[in-house]
Parts: C-alpha cells; structure tokens; sequence
C-alpha cells in the first residue's frame, strides 16, 4: 500500500514524496485506484481559490491553473499528444510515432484551447451560481476515476514500454466499477450540503466517466491500446464533462 500511495501521488501530484521501492502489477493497481484520492489536495487548493472576491472567469483560470501546475500539466500534455496522434494518420504507428514525440501540431494545440477555455467557461458558470468549490471538488477526482477505467483488465498497452505499459490491465473490473460507485456517492451526497439536487452529483461523475470512456474506446480501437498521453486525455476529458454538468 505505502508503495502505491507513492507512486499515485509521486505521478499525479507535485507534492514530495520518496519514490516506490517497486512498481509492479499490485502497486500499479493501487496506485489508479487512489488516483482520486492522492489528487485531493489539489482539489482542495483549486476549490478555496473559488471563494476569491473577483470576477468568476478570472478565478476559474486560477483555480484551475493550481490543479494544473499541481498535477504537472501531465494530462494536458496527454491530451494535447493525443489529438495529435488520432488526427495524424490512419496508420496505427505513425500515430504513435508522434503522439511520442511529444511536439505539439495544430490538432493538439487547437484541443487543449478549446477545453481549457469550455473548463473555466464552466467553472465560472459555477462559481457565478455559488457552488464553485463543489464544483472542483468534484470534478478534479472524477477525472481521475478514469484512470482505473482506463487500467481495467481487458484494456491493452498499445505499447510495449511507457506508462501505459506498467499500468494496463492492473486493475479488476469490479474495482473499476467499485471506483465509479464511491464517486458517483460522494458527489450525489455531497451535493446536498452545497444547495444542489442530489443527482446533479451523481450526473457530473457519470457524465465524467461517459466521456473519458468514449475516448478511451476510441483510442483503443484507433491505437490498440493505451498510452499514458491516453490516460491523461480520459482524465482531462472527464474533467470538462463533470464541470459542464455543474456549471449552472
């Protein structure tokens, strides 16, 4: 468990901590599925940054560049990788040739514009309706419940080596699920407190994990698997489907 509760945080936060001592399937596994839980005090950064007395599109860009420069800007870069890759070719290795690469074309540049500007759009919608900090809290986990999706058993590496080579595969199915569930819960509970139907909660997640999974789907059958650029992109994807659920 210490082992992937470093290796959760270590990847997905900048917050110090040692290095695993070894990275197999079992920490793999762990490590997706606390992904939600090791991003929360990012979370709770962007969220408090919410309740700051200015215009709301202002503070929703600093409270979500937090999360961002909190997280390494990895799953932008992810993202930005992955349109690159899916617009590039129909052949399945040029596209991995230059999701690779890691250079930003015009797909990938254009798609990590147009979402960040519909993610503070939908944050200042919800800041402007008095539920910003919920907002955060639950679409910033929710993002990374797609990560143990992602890592389900059944979903390939499209590669050999990488990230998404250690991580594919790691977690059962039913911990998948049991991941979504927890989520899904807290949120719908959650909303309550913050003036919202219970089922605007429970909405964002789903709409979340809809979201992230029908790029996931496509990327597997486009790539034949995962990347770790996939993985971020599901996260960043799910990310702009739970705050546009929670915009107004």
């Amino acid at each position: 468990m210490r082992n992937a509760v470093r290796m959760a945080v270590g990847t997905l936060t900048v917050l110090p901590v040692p290095a695993p001592s070894v990275i197999d399937a079992r920490v793999a596994r762990g490590a997706m599925l606390l992904a939600p839980l090791a991003v929360l005090p990012l979370a709770a950064a962007g969220a408090l940054l919410t309740l700051v007395p200015l215009p709301a599109l202002p503070v929703a860009a600093l409270a979500l560049g937090v999360v961002t420069l909190g997280s390494r800007g990895l799953h932008l870069d992810g993202l930005s990788d992955t349109a690159d890759g899916l617009a590039a070719s129909y052949d399945r290795e040029r596209a991995l040739t230059i999701m690779r690469k890691g250079d930003s074309g015009p797909s990938g540049v254009a798609t990590l514009v147009i979402t960040l500007i519909v993610q503070c759009g939908a944050l200042a919608g919800a800041i402007g309706a008095g539920h910003g900090v919920f907002a955060v809290l639950v679409a910033v986990p929710a993002g990374r419940v797609l990560l143990a999706a992602g890592c389900a058993r059944g979903v390939p590496s499209a590669r050999p080596e990488g990230l998404g080579a250690t991580v594919a595969g790691s977690v059962p199915v039913p911990g998948a699920v049991i991941s979504v569930v927890l989520c899904a819960g807290l949120a719908a509970w959650g909303g309550t407190f913050a003036g919202l139907p219970w089922w605007q909660g429970l909405l964002a997640v789903l709409a979340a994990v809809c979201a992230g999974g029908l790029l996931l789907w496509r990327c597997v059958k486009r790539l034949g698997g995962i990347t770790g650029d996939v993985l971020g992109a599901c996260v960043e994807t799910g990310v702009t489907a739970a705050l546009l659920v929670l915009s107004t």
